[in-house]
């Protein structure tokens, strides 16, 4: 079934994206659908903690597997074949976009990615090119496209991007960081540069997102994993207006999105507004006072610390049980965990927090 409208097409002339014709477990969680147990699937659940991942990294750096259909394909259902969670969510890189916006990206030994080229001035912002999603992502796409291909009807597969201020982040730091201070200098000091930069990113990750789901996604999530060092007065007026012109877009789709941010206990009520017909929710806010800040017209995903899969195993399935008893059955729930799998996760505490909820019976 074929969705018209400026955002579904891109205004490019492609075909607009499509609503999957048999909606998956989490595609009807998403749309608030009444369901005997919620659907699982945990952030970064394709990754490094798995043996056969870090093999293939062995013989691949990151951006190698990423350019590379088959072998993004393999690392994407790696999960699937030994867990069998109820979604898939695209093997990439948050940062993919930005290279065709003319970025030198590379993954340094012990340092994670490095942009050496990024955003120092307001005149950088000038020189980052248009990217055509279609043409620079083409291999990510096509990995989409497979997943879906490969994978039976009831597993969904989940498309993503990192959120405008996160990349914007990434941009001005020039990689990781834990203070933000270059990012929330050049906000402050240069305005009306920042907001031209976010209103870029805003364009590619709209686009970016329009391609998944052209390509077969059945959800994306956002990922906006720095905002949570924001004030909400400063995501109310430099960032609120891009993310919700990213929702804006793929709202137009049909097909669901979720929000997610990291520490975002303070712009709960913002995020809502941003955009997404579901809202993660970290580990630091409960679930139930969560839910009911966002509203109980939006779904919620989350939220196990990801520190508890270290616990015994007993320890672990009654957090579980607990996290589902907080939900209550309410329809909306996507169990995950409050943020990705950490590289040191033992294999059996995954397989019991989605065996835990497999098991799980939502109350009348």
């Amino acid at each position: 079934m074929a969705v018209t409208g400026a955002g579904a097409g891109s205004g490019n002339g492609r075909p607009a994206a499509r609503i999957p014709e048999l909606p998956t477990r989490l595609a009807q969680a998403c749309r608030l659908q009444a369901l005997e147990r919620p659907p699982v699937w945990l952030m970064r659940q394709a990754g490094r903690y798995l043996p056969e991942y870090r093999a293939l990294r062995e013989r691949h750096t990151l951006l190698e597997i990423c350019a590379q259909p088959e072998l993004a394909v393999e690392v994407t259902l790696q999960p699937i074949r030994r867990f069998r969670p109820d979604a898939a969510i695209l093997f990439a890189d948050i940062l993919l976009p930005v290279v065709p916006m003319g970025v030198d990206l590379e993954f340094a030994a012990g340092e994670g990615p490095v942009l050496r080229n990024g955003v120092h001035e307001p005149a950088d912002v000038e020189r980052l090119k248009p990217v055509d999603i279609e043409d620079s992502l083409a291999p990510t796409l096509r990995t989409l496209r497979a997943v879906r291909a490969e994978l039976p009807a009831d597993i969904a597969v989940i498309g993503f991007a990192g959120a405008p201020f996160t990349l914007a982040s990434y941009l001005i730091e020039g990689g990781s960081t834990r203070r933000f201070l270059r990012t929330k200098t050049f906000m402050y000091r240069h305005g009306a540069a920042f907001d031209g930069l976010m209103a870029k990113l805003a364009r590619v990750t709209a686009d970016y997102l329009l391609g998944q789901i052209r390509s077969g996604a059945d959800a994306v999530q956002l990922f906006d994993s720095w905002v949570g060092w924001l004030s909400p007065d400063d995501y109310r007026d430099f960032v609120l207006p891009h993310t919700m012109l990213v929702f804006d877009a793929v709202r137009e789709t049909g097909v669901p999105a979720i929000h997610f941010g990291v520490d975002t206990g303070s712009l709960l009520e913002l995020l809502r507004d941003g955009g997404g017909e579901v809202i993660g929710l970290d580990w630091r806010t409960p679930l139930a006072e969560g839910w009911r800040r966002v509203g109980y017209d939006r779904g919620v995903q989350g939220n196990l610390d990801p520190a508890a899969l270290f616990a015994p195993t007993a320890e672990i399935e009654r957090r579980t049980r607990a996290i589902l008893a907080e939900a209550g059955g309410r329809p909306g729930h996507i169990f995950n965990l409050g943020h990705g799998v950490l590289p040191e996760t033992p294999l059996d505490a995954v397989q019991a927090v989605i065996d835990t909820v497999k098991s799980w019976e939502n109350p009348e």
